[in-house]
């Protein structure tokens, strides 16, 4: 079975490297890059057609929200989780995140 393809998109470079560290120990998934905020991480979903997205919400340049719309429209088959400092269930219940799969 092919691995799950994974890019992490967080304007936080120790959060990047922990995810990273982190996900590089589960058999089967595969971090296949990074970015640093939402119009990197585009150029990334283009260029590495990764299956998951893990997005951070407030990045600069382009914020997660927008990023993620964005990504909803031109590549339907990525899937994205909303990463948030926020756990409020009113942000995560809101209809502002469309396309996000999980939070």
């Amino acid at each position: 079975m092919n691995p799950i393809r994974v890019l992490i998109a967080d304007d936080h470079e120790l959060v990047r490297a922990g995810l990273r560290l982190l996900l590089e120990r589960i058999s089967g998934l595969d971090v296949i890059g990074e970015a640093a905020n939402g119009r990197e991480a585009l150029q990334q979903i283009e260029k590495l057609a990764p299956h998951v997205v893990l997005m951070d919400v407030m990045m600069p340049e382009l914020n997660g929200l927008e990023a993620t719309a964005r990504a909803a429209n031109h590549f339907p088959n990525t899937r994205i989780i909303i990463l948030s400092m926020n756990s409020g269930q009113e942000f995560v219940r809101s209809k502002r995140w469309p396309a996000a799969r999980h939070f």
